[in-house]
């Protein structure tokens, strides 16, 4: 049985959530939350398996893929704010109980739920989901300096980061050649 994937986009306080569903609405629901730089294309291999025996929700966070990217001025990029437009989107879909499958940035975001609200949560998978300072690890001393004092020099040195060929590696790694459509890069 071929599932379908559908792409959709809800508004959620002023701000366009773009996901994917996939899967019978009637069953358990299942949200896959994404990490950095990624969107929830990460995904698109996974999302027909859980849709067999779950309804899956995939949206891309608020700055990621095809959801809003709102100017700093306008949107305090912070993990307690796209907790809370997650929140939304959940709410905005009536997705009132959940597992979570989180990956990097998701981690925060999807803990932050389940402490929130953890009679929604009916399990979690995470992948690489570090919650606690220590687990940050030394590489990411200089980057708690700059989140700190974001001045250009440093920032300069994190630019490399959103360069479209590093952003196409997290998509194309360990994919066969041939095998990622190329709708998804810009």
């Amino acid at each position: 049985m071929i599932t379908i994937i559908q792409y959709k986009t809800v508004n959620v306080d002023g701000l366009d959530v773009f996901y994917r569903e996939a899967g019978d609405p009637s069953k358990p629901a299942f949200v896959l939350l994404h990490g950095f730089p990624s969107s929830s294309s990460m995904f698109r291999n996974l999302m027909p398996l859980l849709a067999r025996d779950f309804y899956v929700l995939a949206p891309d966070l608020i700055g990621f893929g095809n959801s809003a990217a709102p100017s700093r001025e306008s949107f305090e990029y912070t993990f307690e704010n796209l907790t809370k437009n997650v929140a939304g989107f959940l709410a905005a879909l009536k997705v009132d109980q959940y597992f979570l499958y989180v990956f990097d940035y998701g981690a925060p975001i999807g803990f932050r739920l389940a402490m929130r609200q953890p009679e929604r949560v009916l399990g979690i998978v995470s992948q690489n989901g570090n919650i606690y300072q220590e687990g940050l690890g030394p590489k990411w001393a200089e980057r708690i300096e700059y989140w700190a004092n974001p001045t250009p020099e440093p920032r300069a040195q994190y630019e490399s980061a959103f360069a479209p060929e590093t952003i196409k590696g997290q998509y194309l790694t360990g994919e066969k050649p041939g095998t990622v459509g190329p709708d998804g890069f810009p």
